[in-house]
């Protein structure tokens, strides 16, 4: 960056923080004056909402595919445009319910006719730092789940997809008043300043060393955070479940969005008599499915030149610790940014690849011996987004069940739990805290509040000085000895 262009961001980036501190004051403002908005004006908001994502469907996809050089219309349908659409009409089918005050019991014995309830109530104006490998799918659809709690939001979509974010900006602002929801963009000054407001809750998604410095600014005004943060997900494949039906689910997985998904297969542990004949069948695949890979319209770019050099970088130090390659699709597209699915042979746990998620089209093959070690294995790392599992045997995958962490799992599919609206999605550990989509997620976003209506013929006054017999009586009856 020039000393021009850095003087243009610096300045581009105050005005956006301006905008960002009048917008949130307003919010609060407003959130004071309408702090339970009703079943209807919730509603109304994932209406809007959703057909927002249905009437920009075209400019969703010509702006995702600038910013990634080469994107697929259909993807970019089925889950930046249509998964929020569609993510927003399960919510506004079940809402109604899960607003409902849950009753608790409470001991009529001791409370009498008094009754206990939890509310979910609106924490007030949430934050959204988005990602910029799923700018829509990330950047708005957690909205959902917010406006369906009742809360205000901000979004800061990433400054590295420049026309996805723009085009955020055009539609928040043409569909909702910004006093509900609203988008503000810009660079690296305005992401180190959105984490240090006095939020009610702020979702981050992308990098754990990132993620990790927004949970220190966010403690500084001890604001809840919900860190969707990635990891090293491992396909594990049974000795039973090495089958062309399953390697296209792992390779259909590592494919979209050419790897750069924190869900995505990041490695395989395979058995190790049968690496050769899965690298012959992801060999088959690609062939059969996907040839010429890396020149597809459906292949998407590297996001940038950077990452692009990144993954080149893996690539390098792993062959000089021993790896072998197999290079799969042809060559490097440069001009696009599209680079070849890459298996990597012969792993080591010293190499790049294996110390960070890749977040690209290369995949590391390990081998083992008995399922209890690429168990061992998995748990000797970081809590993953995700473990998939691939076998014919429900007693293996329950015993990979049982003895495991991590944020979700999948049998013999791939990163399936993060599309569904109906299943929470979130990691654990340095893979994430916290959890959006579905009723989990309107949890997450909502203050659960407890809430007692005293009754008649109760026994509280055995909790007040001076004690005596009743206090005498009520804990004689708690010991069974009345």
């Amino acid at each position: 960056m020039t000393f021009i262009e850095r003087e243009q961001q610096e300045g581009s980036d105050a005005a956006a923080i301006a905008r960002l501190r009048d917008i949130f004051d307003l919010q609060k403002r407003a959130f004071l004056d309408n702090p339970a908005p009703s079943l209807a004006q919730r509603l109304e908001l994932l209406g809007a909402l959703a057909n927002m994502m249905l009437v920009n469907r075209q400019k969703i996809q010509e702006a995702i595919a600038a910013d990634f050089s080469s994107h697929p219309r259909q993807f970019a349908d089925l889950v930046e445009c249509l998964g929020v659409a569609g993510r927003a009409q399960y919510v506004a089918e079940h809402l109604a319910g899960w607003m409902q005050a849950q009753e608790r019991n409470a001991d009529a014995a001791l409370y009498g006719s008094g009754k206990a309830m939890v509310v979910a109530q609106p924490k007030g104006v949430v934050g959204n730092m988005a990602p910029w490998n799923f700018p829509f799918d990330i950047g708005i659809g957690p909205a959902v789940e917010m406006l369906a709690a009742g809360n205000r939001v901000i979004i800061k979509p990433s400054d590295l997809t420049p026309a996805c974010s723009e085009l955020t900006l055009e539609m928040i602002r043409s569909t909702f008043d910004p006093a509900q929801v609203a988008a503000v963009a810009g660079g690296l000054e305005l992401a180190k300043f959105f984490p240090t407001l006095n939020w009610d809750h702020l979702m981050y998604t992308g990098s754990t060393e990132v993620g990790r410095s927004i949970a220190v600014a966010a403690a500084q005004n001890l604001v809840p955070v919900t860190l969707e943060l990635g990891g090293k997900c491992p396909a594990l494949i049974a000795a039973d479940g090495l089958s062309a039906r399953n390697v296209e689910q792992i390779i259909g997985c590592k494919t979209i969005k050419n790897g750069q998904m924190c869900v995505t297969v990041d490695y395989v542990l395979v058995p190790h008599a049968q690496r050769d004949q899965f690298v012959s069948l992801v060999r088959e695949h690609m062939h059969t499915h996907l040839p010429d890979y890396s020149k597809r319209p459906d292949t998407t770019g590297i996001i940038n030149q950077r990452h692009l050099q990144r993954l080149q970088d893996y690539l390098a130090d792993a062959v000089t610790k021993g790896a072998t390659l197999v290079q799969l699709g042809g060559d490097p597209d440069d001009y696009g940014r599209r680079m070849p699915l890459t298996l990597v042979l012969d792993v080591s746990d010293d190499m790049l690849l294996m110390q960070h998620e890749i977040f690209g089209p290369i995949l590391p093959i390990k081998t083992y011996g008995e399922i209890a070690e690429a168990v061992n294995y998995i748990n000797a790392g970081e809590r993953p987004l995700g473990i998939y599992v691939f076998t014919e045997t429900p007693a293996i995958a329950e015993q990979v069940l049982a003895h495991t962490v991590s944020g979700g799992v999948c049998i013999n599919s791939a990163a399936l739990h993060a599309a569904m609206p109906c299943l929470p999605f979130g990691g654990v550990g340095k893979s994430g805290s916290g959890r959006h989509h579905g009723h989990e997620g309107f949890l997450e976003f909502s203050n659960l509040r407890s809430v007692f209506y005293r009754g008649e013929n109760d026994l509280v006054a055995a909790m007040f000085a001076p004690y005596g017999e009743l206090a005498d009586a009520v804990i004689a009856r708690a010991l069974g000895q009345a």
